[in-house]
C-alpha cells in the first residue's frame, strides 16, 4: 500500500544510500555526477558535507541527512524531512547558507491554496529526479553495486525495499501524488511535523 509510511521508509533508505554512494570505495559517487561538496566551517565541524546539484538552468537539489530541499527561480522551494514524509514550502528558491542543520533552512509553511500548486509540482520533480538518479546507479554501477549498498540497511527492523524495485517504486510513488496531491500535501498547520527534527544517522 502506497501511504505516508511507505513513502517515508523508501525516503530514509534512499538517504542512507546516498551516504553510502559518497563512501564508495571507487570514489564518492555524488561527487563523480556533478554535485558541489560543502564542507562544514570550522565552528560547525560536528555537521556533515552539504551536497548540492544544478539540475537545470533554475532548479536545484541539497541533499541532507535530515531531508532534501529544492528550489526552483520559478516555483519557490520545497523542503521534505526524512521522517514523516511531509512537503513543506517556502517562497525562497535559494537558500541563505548551506543547510548545517534544520535551523539553517527557510521558514518553511504548510502550503497555502496558493502554494499548493507549486509545492506539487516540486515535489513530483524530486521524486522524478530521485527515480532517474536509481536508474543511473543501475545502469553505470550495476545491480549488484546497490545491493550490496543496502546488506546493512536490511536489519529486519526498517522498512525495506529491495534494490531491484526502488526506481519503479519511485514511479507509483510519483504517480500516486500526481493522482491525489491533495492527500499528500498538507494544508493543516497543526498535523504534526516529524520531518527535521531528529539527528542525522
Amino acid at each position: 500500500m502506497i501511504d505516508r509510511a511507505w513513502a517515508t521508509g523508501l525516503l530514509s533508505q534512499q538517504i542512507w544510500c546516498w551516504g553510502q554512494d559518497v563512501k564508495r570505495p571507487e570514489g564518492n559517487w555524488l561527487l563523480e555526477i556533478g554535485f558541489e561538496r560543502t564542507t562544514p566551517p570550522e565552528h560547525r565541524k560536528e555537521c556533515s558535507s552539504v551536497y548540492t546539484l544544478a539540475i537545470n538552468d533554475r532548479t536545484r537539489i541539497t541533499l541532507r541527512g535530515f531531508g532534501i530541499y529544492i528550489g526552483d527561480d520559478l516555483r519557490g522551494g520545497m523542503f521534505i524531512g526524512r521522517y514523516g514524509f511531509t512537503p513543506k514550502y517556502s517562497s525562497k528558491s535559494r537558500l541563505d547558507c548551506p543547510p548545517w542543520s534544520t535551523n539553517d533552512l527557510p521558514d518553511f509553511q504548510f502550503p497555502d491554496a496558493q502554494q499548493r500548486d507549486p509545492t506539487a509540482m516540486l515535489l513530483l520533480d524530486l521524486l522524478d529526479w530521485i527515480r532517474q538518479y536509481e536508474l543511473d546507479v543501475v545502469k553505470r554501477l550495476g545491480i549488484d553495486y546497490r545491493r550490496n549498498t543496502l546488506i546493512q540497511w536490511n536489519n529486519g527492523k526498517r522498512p525495506f525495499m529491495p534494490a531491484e524495485q526502488m526506481a519503479s517504486s519511485w514511479r507509483e510513488l510519483t504517480i500516486a501524488i500526481a493522482a491525489n496531491p491533495d492527500a499528500w500535501i498538507s494544508l493543516n498547520a497543526d498535523q504534526p511535523i516529524s520531518a527535521g527534527n531528529r539527528a542525522e544517522e
